[in-house]
C-alpha cells in the first residue's frame, strides 16, 4: 500500500495490523467510545425496556471478554493444590474429576496478557493438557 498512497485514516483499536503492513501511526484524529442510547417511550415500555435491557447484557459480556482467556487443564489429584495456587480466577477455578478418578479437569477465565507467563508455570505445577480458547462474551 505504500506505493499507492501517500497517507491513510482507518480506525484501529491497537495498531498492530497498521504496523504490521509496515505503516506508522502519524496523529491520532479520534478516540471513540460505545454508548447504547434509548428513546424515552420506548424506555418506559416494559416490553421494550426489557428487550434493551438483554442488549445491554449481552454487549456487557463482550465487553467483560475483551482481554480474557479461557484456560483448561488436567492435572493428577497430588498436584491439584499447587496447580489452584498459581491459578487466578474470576471467582474461584471449575474443578471436576476426570473419569476413572484419573486425576482433575480444571478451568478458568484469566487476564490474556498473563496468559504466556501462566502456562508454563502451571506445567511446572503439575499441570498438562493445558489448553487456551478465546472468550466471545462473559455474562455475570
Amino acid at each position: 500500500m505504500p506505493d499507492i498512497v501517500d497517507c491513510v485514516v482507518d480506525i484501529t483499536e491497537t495498531g498492530r495490523a497498521i504496523r504490521a503492513a509496515g505503516l506508522r501511526i502519524i496523529d491520532e484524529i479520534l478516540v471513540s467510545y460505545t454508548e447504547l442510547v434509548a428513546n424515552r417511550a420506548a424506555y418506559e415500555d416494559p416490553v421494550r425496556r426489557h428487550a434493551m435491557e438483554q442488549v445491554l447484557t449481552l454487549l456487557s459480556g463482550v465487553l467483560e471478554a475483551r482481554g480474557k482467556v479461557l484456560v483448561k487443564l488436567n492435572v493428577a489429584a497430588e498436584r491439584l493444590d499447587a496447580v489452584i495456587g498459581v491459578l487466578p480466577a474470576m471467582k474461584t477455578p471449575t474443578v471436576n474429576e476426570l473419569y476413572g478418578k484419573a486425576g482433575y479437569a480444571v478451568e478458568t477465565v484469566v487476564p490474556k496478557n498473563e496468559i504466556n507467563i501462566l502456562i508454563p508455570a502451571l506445567s511446572d505445577a503439575g499441570a498438562t493438557d493445558i489448553i487456551e480458547l478465546p472468550l466471545s462474551k462473559i455474562v455475570h
